[in-house]
C-alpha cells in the first residue's frame, strides 16, 4: 500500500479547540457581536480517484459552533478538504442545515502554512430556493494559518438579506486537542 501524501492538509488532521471566536452577523437592524466557542474535527479519508486521472488527498471535518454564553449550537458544518498534488490546488466543499453548499478553491502559500479558499475561481454556491430568496448566499472566502497546534481563520461570507448586501465574519484561534 502506498503512503497517502496530504501535503499541507497534514497539519489540519486532528481536534481543534477554540474559545475566542467573534462572528459578525446581520440582523434586520444592522449587525450583531455573537462570541463563541468551536471544535473542529480533521479526519483521514485517504485518497480519491477523479474520473482516473485526478487524485485527491482527502480530509472529513466536522464543524460545532457554540455561543458563549449559553452553550447553545448555533452552527454546524460538515464538508471535506481536498489536496491535488499534481495542480496545488485546496478545495474545501462544505454544506450547512439551512440549505446551503459550498466548494471554494485555493493553494497554500510558500512556506506551507497559509491556505486561502475562496469562490471567486474554480468554486461555486448552490443553496435552496428558500436560502436563494431570502438569505443569498453570492461569495465565501477563508484563511487558515497554522502555527505548530495553534489554527487561527477568519472568514466572510457575502449575503444578501434584509434588502441589503451584508459581510458576515467569523474568526478564531484553535488549539489542536488531539
Amino acid at each position: 500500500m502506498t503512503k497517502i501524501n496530504f501535503g499541507p492538509l497534514t497539519q489540519l488532521i486532528g481536534v481543534w479547540k477554540g474559545d475566542k471566536g467573534t462572528d459578525i452577523a446581520p440582523e434586520p437592524s444592522g449587525q450583531a457581536n455573537n462570541p463563541y466557542f468551536e471544535t473542529i474535527t480533521f479526519e483521514i479519508v485517504g485518497d480519491v480517484s477523479n474520473a482516473e486521472t485526478q487524485t485527491l488527498a482527502v480530509l472529513h471535518y466536522k464543524q460545532i459552533v457554540q455561543r458563549a454564553e449559553n452553550g447553545e449550537v448555533f452552527h454546524h458544518q460538515v464538508g471535506y478538504w481536498s489536496w491535488d498534488a499534481a495542480t496545488g490546488v485546496i478545495t474545501h466543499s462544505f454544506t450547512i442545515p439551512r440549505g446551503v453548499g459550498v466548494v471554494a478553491c485555493g493553494k497554500v502559500n510558500e512556506a506551507g502554512n497559509v491556505i486561502e479558499v475562496s469562490t471567486n475561481a474554480e468554486g461555486g454556491i448552490t443553496q435552496s430556493a428558500f436560502m436563494e430568496h431570502n438569505a443569498k448566499t453570492t461569495a465565501f472566502s477563508q484563511v487558515f494559518t497554522t502555527e505548530g497546534d495553534r489554527l487561527s481563520y477568519k472568514q466572510a461570507i457575502m449575503l444578501n438579506i434584509y434588502g441589503k448586501t451584508f459581510e458576515h465574519t467569523d474568526s478564531n484561534t484553535l488549539v489542536r486537542s488531539q
